[in-house]
């Protein structure tokens, strides 16, 4: 009699910590986010659409959640994995190298070096040729984007974010500009 309350009772005990466990972890896990919680990119082109022959810009805006940053592609430190942007062109496009902003030079309790980081909104530029051959439409640029999110306290593994870049192409006659904003040379 006794061994079956007590198994009763053990049953019910390991119930109640599976319940506790479940409510509970996501609270646990909030305390330390991921990479890909810490920054969400945005992307954008410089044309809409963008003409055949003719060249636009890629745009990937970093919105970087305050307290936290990311190295900067110029990095301070060999150990640092600076921020990495990466296309896979189609056939019909070319590119030139990706235009990262100068990073701001921060202190950190961590580092006796001030740190070169990006915080806040970040603009990476990559600047795109349409061939006179590339296909008209839709047309798509996979993207990866690839950074070391740190706060004051820790840093976060690294984090590589796949994304896509939508262009739509057609004849250079139509090519008019879109985001005017993240693409003025004052930026």
């Amino acid at each position: 009699m006794k061994s079956a309350t007590a198994l009763s009772f053990a049953a019910t005990l390991t119930a109640c910590i599976a319940a506790i466990t479940v409510l509970f972890a996501p609270a646990l896990n909030s305390q330390v986010p991921s990479g890909k919680d810490v920054v969400k990119p945005e992307v954008f082109a410089s044309m809409e659409p963008a003409g055949r022959g003719g060249s636009f810009q890629i745009a990937v805006v970093m919105n970087i959640r305050p307290g936290f940053h990311v190295n900067a592609r110029e990095k301070s430190e060999e150990y640092l994995i600076a921020t990495d942007l990466k296309a896979q062109l189609p056939p019909g496009f070319t590119s030139g190298d990706v235009l990262y902003p100068k990073g701001q030079l921060e202190t950190f309790t961590f580092s006796k070096k001030p740190l070169n980081v990006y915080q806040g909104k970040v603009i990476l530029r990559l600047p795109v040729n349409a061939l006179a051959t590339a296909p008209l439409g839709e047309q798509h640029i996979p993207l990866k984007l690839r950074y070391q999110a740190c706060s004051t306290e820790l840093c976060l593994p690294p984090t590589t974010i796949p994304l896509d870049a939508t262009i739509n192409i057609a004849d250079a006659s139509a090519a008019k500009p879109a985001h005017q904003e993240l693409f003025s040379s004052k930026r």
